[in-house]
């Protein structure tokens, strides 16, 4: 997916001198970016993840078993 995003001149002029010093464009500096933006806010990045993440570990409908001790015989 395509998206346009602006940046004024500083802000660019920053990030276009830290892709040269990396030898990376522009859009891995922004790939990097927006997925540590989405890990510090524990949102999954990728599929397989977010079906992972999905799992309940506990099923909600399921009743809990008790387990009662047999009562000693007198």
């Amino acid at each position: 997916m395509r998206k346009l995003i602006a940046f004024d001149p500083e802000t660019w002029n920053a990030l276009d001198a830290l892709a040269k010093d990396r030898m990376a464009t522009i859009q891995e500096l922004a790939d990097e970016a927006f997925t540590d933006l989405l890990n510090k806010h524990d949102r999954p990045t990728l599929l397989k993840d977010a079906l992972k993440k999905s799992l309940r570990r506990t099923p909600a409908n399921d009743e809990k078993r008790t387990v009662s001790k047999p009562k000693p015989r007198r």
